[in-house]
């Protein structure tokens, strides 16, 4: 009410590509820090042939690496839409997302492979202190990773980013679990390095089932119901606006677009029934977070027939 505002298409475009520079910025700092723990646990991995921090440490860099596909998927959705690709390139953020789960179900094979092949051919683990040290390292950084990651990724509306930091998460007690097998080889039971990779394994299955979940319900064009019920209380508390028909949402991106279907007064001529429907629209950008674009229908009807019965539609953009 103090600042005046509109709802130019520049000022959504900026408001996108502001959302993606922030996700770069996250995305980079993110592999920055995973990056240096996992060096850290790799030269300790060296000196003492603990297979559980070798687990560790190849899910640790698989999640670093997964900063490759969002980053390309973010640079792709600066891109300006054309006349191939009519909604722009967000959806490079849901391809990245089918990578980031094919690479949590690599590092879970390789892990797991390495553990049972621990359990058929012991081996001794030495330094046992440093092991310790690196399995502390290892939660540290990937709690920090996974709270910035998922902070981003909720402020910019990005599934692929919350999978990632929800990854990382897991990845921090992951880390935990080694410190654990440090203390079950250091008080003399052999099997506890490679039983706390089969737990790690395991670990990166529950994440790998969570992240699956999360880009599936995206690439279906899932939405939270209670943004169709904000958006449908919107849209009745527009004046001229006598009921409410279909409301669809989906995300491009990290942005959404919605198409709506009003009812309103069959006597309005076409200038009245645009400008309900202009008002409609802006209702829905204001009261939906994240919603970018609106299209919507107006239907008027006859007196006395179903207010949901089309006879007629008029399109505002």
């Amino acid at each position: 009410m103090v600042v005046p505002h509109g709802h130019e298409a520049v000022d959504k475009v900026d408001a996108a590509m502001e959302g993606s520079r922030e996700g770069m910025r996250t995305l980079w700092r993110s592999l920055a820090v995973l990056g240096l723990t996992c060096l850290v646990q790799a030269v300790i991995v060296g000196l003492s042939g603990s297979v559980a921090l070798l687990g560790d440490t190849i899910h640790n860099g698989a999640d670093a690496l997964t900063a490759v596909p969002l980053g390309i998927a973010f640079v792709l959705g600066r891109r300006a839409a054309n006349r191939r690709y009519t909604y722009g390139y967000g959806r490079a953020e849901d391809l990245a997302g089918i990578a980031i789960v094919l690479t949590i179900a690599a590092s879970s094979v390789l892990a797991a492979w390495e553990a049972v092949d621990r359990l058929l051919h012991p081996r001794e683990v030495t330094h046992l202190w440093a092991v310790a040290l690196a399995a502390v390292a290892g939660f540290i950084g990937n709690e920090w990773v996974a709270r910035y990651r998922i902070r981003t990724g909720r402020r910019i509306g990005s599934a692929a980013l919350v999978a990632d930091g929800l990854h990382a998460r897991t990845d921090g007690f992951t880390s935990l679990a080694v410190l654990l097998g440090a203390g079950g080889v250091a008080l003399g039971w052999r099997l506890a390095d490679p039983l706390i990779g089969l737990l790690i394994t395991a670990a990166i299955l529950l994440v790998l089932r969570d992240a699956a979940r999360e880009v599936y319900r995206r690439l279906m064009d899932a939405v939270d119901p209670g943004l169709i019920d904000t958006a449908e209380a919107a849209l009745r508390g527009v004046d001229g606006v006598r009921g409410t028909g279909q409301v669809r949402m989906r995300w491009i991106g990290h942005t959404l677009r919605a198409e709506a279907d009003i009812v309103v007064d069959p006597g309005l001529t076409v200038v009245r029934a645009h400008a309900v429907a202009v008002a409609a629209e802006h209702a829905l950008i204001h009261a939906v977070p994240r919603l970018t674009a609106a299209t919507v229908h107006t239907d008027h009807t006859a007196v006395g027939a179903d207010p949901h019965a089309a006879l007629a539609h008029h399109t505002a953009h």
